[in-house]
């Protein structure tokens, strides 16, 4: 039994020897170790051997699967190593070259201060409405109490197309608008964001076209800290939450009283720097309660409801934002301008 079991393992090493396949080594084991190998049929005639011969015969066969197996399995891996390099060797990549560059698409800064305000404003209860850019005489002047031959429509510079259309000049005629359509008279929460229009030489710091963003509240009881705490959570969500604001006396057609809004300097905390003129602060809206007559004109009775309105120019506030000196990047339409953003906690 023995000289036959080294015989079988002479020819596996053999076999095994100049085997340099996998498919090949499959073949081989089961040749030596398969159901119907020579092995095998000796494994199963050891239960007609007497207990002394199981006991010799059992210790040839333990020996004999050991070193098959060992030899079977350096070979085998040898083969698999060798297939791995040289498929490492076919495939090989000179990392010594340049890595391509990837593509990456940025949000434009004036899209993202966008989004972010629409994001806290619709957290707040808040609707975003949006309106046409050419719009009535009647929807952005008369029924914002600023009538025809009024002084405040000097400030306006507006592009007339006819006698009583026109480039709309703020946002605020979407609110108009929404006021009117809202028949049952309910209260009104919504912001509304576009383009606006204005005849403006373009410079670091004007454009004839830019962007606002404005809101109204109507409703019973709403007063000027309504307005002081919604702005409040504006600037402290675009400029950081530390900022402060103030409130300055102004002047607007539809809202009474008026107010210019001041931020804290976010470049030198308010303790005063060549950016704020060494004041500590910084103006970024327009805002006031709104105007009885401009409530009695869109349908509501300035006895019942009470409102606020705000104004925020989106150019404004990203150039604070993210430390722009011309207002002229934003529509250039130079890809590369969206580059620096690209890497920017936005």
């Amino acid at each position: 039994m023995k000289e036959k079991l080294e015989s079988i393992l002479e020819n596996a090493k053999e076999d095994i020897k100049n085997s340099n396949d996998e498919n090949d080594m499959n073949l081989i084991k089961s040749k030596y170790m398969g159901k119907t190998s020579e092995f095998t049929s000796i494994m199963k005639s050891i239960g007609i051997l007497s207990a002394e011969e199981k006991k010799s015969v059992g210790i040839l066969t333990n020996e004999f699967r050991t070193t098959f197996n060992n030899l079977f399995d350096e070979k085998l891996n040898a083969i698999k190593l060798e297939k791995l390099n040289k498929k490492l060797e076919s495939e090989r990549i000179d990392i010594t070259l340049p890595g391509k560059v990837v593509k990456t698409g940025s949000l434009h800064p004036l899209t993202h201060i966008r989004e972010t305000l629409e994001d806290l404003f619709v957290s707040m209860g808040y609707d975003v409405v949006e309106g046409p850019e050419v719009e009535t005489d009647v929807n952005c002047f008369e029924k914002l109490n600023i009538p025809k031959n009024h002084p405040a429509r000097d400030m306006q510079d507006t592009f007339y197309i006819t006698d009583e259309m026109l480039l709309r000049t703020q946002t605020s005629s979407v609110q108009v608008r929404t006021m009117l359509a809202n028949k049952d008279k309910t209260p009104i929460k919504m912001v509304c964001p576009g383009k606006v229009y204005r005849r403006d030489d373009d410079d670091a710091t004007h454009s004839h076209q830019f962007m606002q963003m404005e809101g109204l509240v109507v409703d019973k009881n709403i007063s000027l800290a309504d307005l002081k705490g919604t702005l409040l959570e504006l600037a402290r969500t675009l400029l950081g939450k530390n900022t402060n604001i103030r409130f300055r006396p102004s002047y607007f057609g539809f809202t009474e009283p008026s107010y210019e809004v001041d931020v804290t300097c976010f470049k030198c905390g308010g303790k005063g720097c060549p950016l704020c003129k060494n004041i500590g602060w910084i103006e970024i809206l327009g805002s006031g309660m709104v105007h009885p007559n401009v409530l009695r004109m869109c349908g509501y009775d300035p006895e019942v409801y009470t409102g606020f309105a705000f104004g925020v120019g989106l150019e404004r506030l990203a150039m604070f934002k993210y430390g722009i000196t011309d207002l002229r990047v934003f529509y250039q339409n130079d890809v590369r301008t969206l580059d620096n953003f690209n890497r920017k906690e936005m």
